[in-house]
Order: C-alpha cells, then sequence, then structure tokens
C-alpha cells in the first residue's frame, strides 16, 4: 500500500512546522537526536493530506511552494536535497481567494495548489446527511464503549433537522454522543439533544410557530443563558419578573 500521510497544519507549533514538514538532521536543533523523517519524505509515492492550509504562516508557504515545484526539499540541519513525489490534497474552512487578497495566503501557492476543488456545503445545508451522520455516530459510539445502539425519535430527529449547526460535523458529533450519555431510555428524545445556547435563536425562528410560543422559546433560550436566573433575564428581557413566572405557570 502507499503511504497516506494526515496533519492538521494549525495544530503544529509554528516553530516546529518546518521540521514537521521537512524532518531534521541529528543535532540540527537542541533535543534533535536522531534524524527524523519529514512529512513530505514519509509521504514520497503516496499522498500528503494538509488540513487547515489556510492557518500555513507565509513563510512556510514559500518554502513549501519551492519544494512542490522542484519536487524536492533541505531538511533542517541539513545540507543534501531529498526527492520527492506525491499526491497533496488540502482542506480548509477559509475562502482562500479572499485570503490571497487580504496578503495572508500566497497567490503562487493558491494555484499552485488549485487542481480539482471540492467544496462540501455546511451541515446545515444538507438535509437529512444529518441524520445518516447521526447514526454512524450513534453506532461508533455504541461500539466503542460497549453500548447497545440506540434510536433517535421522530420528535428528536426533527430538532436535529431545525438546528443550523455552526460547529457543522465535530459539533453533531459532541451533540449525539452527549445525547447518548443522557439518554435513560431505549430511544433519543428531544430533552436529550441539547445545543448551544447562544444559536438557538436562529434555529428556531425557522419553525413556524406562534406568537406564544417564540416568546416562550426566547424565555427559554435566556433562562439556559442565564443558569435560570429569572431577576437576571427579566432585566436582558426588559420584562417584569412576575411576568416570566406568569408565562411559565401557562
Amino acid at each position: 500500500l502507499k503511504p497516506f500521510v494526515a496533519v492538521n497544519v494549525s495544530a503544529i507549533p509554528q516553530g516546529l512546522v518546518e521540521s514537521e514538514m521537512f524532518g531534521h538532521e541529528k543535532g540540527s536543533f537542541t533535543g534533535a537526536t536522531y534524524r527524523r523523517k519529514g512529512l513530505l519524505e514519509a509521504a514520497d509515492g503516496g499522498t500528503l493530506f494538509l488540513d487547515e492550509i489556510g492557518e500555513m504562516e507565509t513563510s512556510m508557504q514559500v518554502k513549501l511552494l519551492r519544494a512542490l515545484q522542484e519536487k524536492e526539499f533541505t531538511p533542517v540541519g541539513g545540507n543534501r536535497l531529498i526527492k520527492t513525489d506525491c499526491r497533496i490534497i488540502t482542506a480548509t474552512n477559509k475562502n482562500l481567494k479572499e485570503e490571497v487578497k487580504c496578503g495572508k495566503f500566497r497567490e503562487d501557492l493558491y494555484f499552485r495548489l488549485l487542481g480539482l476543488p471540492i467544496e462540501l456545503p455546511p451541515l446545515r445545508e444538507r438535509g437529512k446527511d444529518v441524520l445518516i451522520l447521526a447514526k454512524y455516530f450513534i453506532e461508533e459510539f455504541s461500539v466503542v464503549n460497549n453500548l447497545h445502539p440506540k434510536e433517535i425519535s421522530a420528535n428528536a430527529k426533527e430538532k436535529l433537522l431545525h438546528y443550523s449547526f455552526p460547529g457543522n460535523i465535530r459539533e453533531l458529533k459532541s451533540i449525539i454522543e452527549l445525547a447518548l450519555v443522557m439518554s435513560g431510555s431505549e430511544k433519543i428524545e428531544p430533552t436529550d439533544i441539547i445545543f448551544d445556547s447562544e444559536n438557538m435563536l436562529s434555529d428556531f425562528i425557522r419553525t413556524e410557530m406562534t406568537l406564544e410560543e417564540y416568546n416562550m422559546q426566547i424565555l427559554k433560550v435566556f433562562l439556559n443563558k442565564y443558569n435560570q436566573n429569572i431577576p437576571k433575564v427579566a432585566e436582558k428581557l426588559d420584562i417584569s419578573v412576575s411576568t416570566i413566572y406568569r408565562m411559565l405557570k401557562s
């Protein structure tokens, strides 16, 4: 099998990016007690996946561009050229065209990497993909934790479908894992699904409700945000405490 090497660029400390990418020779810096292969060398003949490429600092972009063009590089602390030939796949959550215009990403590297662009729409635009992914995360979590897989109730599915998922798939995974822990029955119910309260206002507005129901949703969001502190919520919503009690009673 040909190698597949994946790395999250944003997770590498800036001072170590060059060493990670090109490797280093023994004694090239303090702590370099052995020769270490870089990512480009490790991926030779295979594929190198650079996630969050938009986070790479400009000085490193120049070095990466040269390595890709010449198909060779010099390890940190070395004086010999190492040949490499690998497929490059990159991913980013940024608009690289805009980053180029702002001077945050090199135009020459942008065009060097521009091959077959694949744009993944955000989760909120992918319809029932949310439910397919949710089922996958349930099965994955259940296997890892030796649990019996649970189903998602119809009402819980509706709740998932009406949420915008600003954190995309990572947020969905966290929500599903928490729902599995919170659920006390064979099915995941709406009460088991907990969203970020700060994002809920933009989500329930998508659902048709009466004005009274909207007001109750707003009240619930603020109560969750301020830890059920009714006087604080009354101050933020500019209503009386008695009004809140009346709404809750109704």
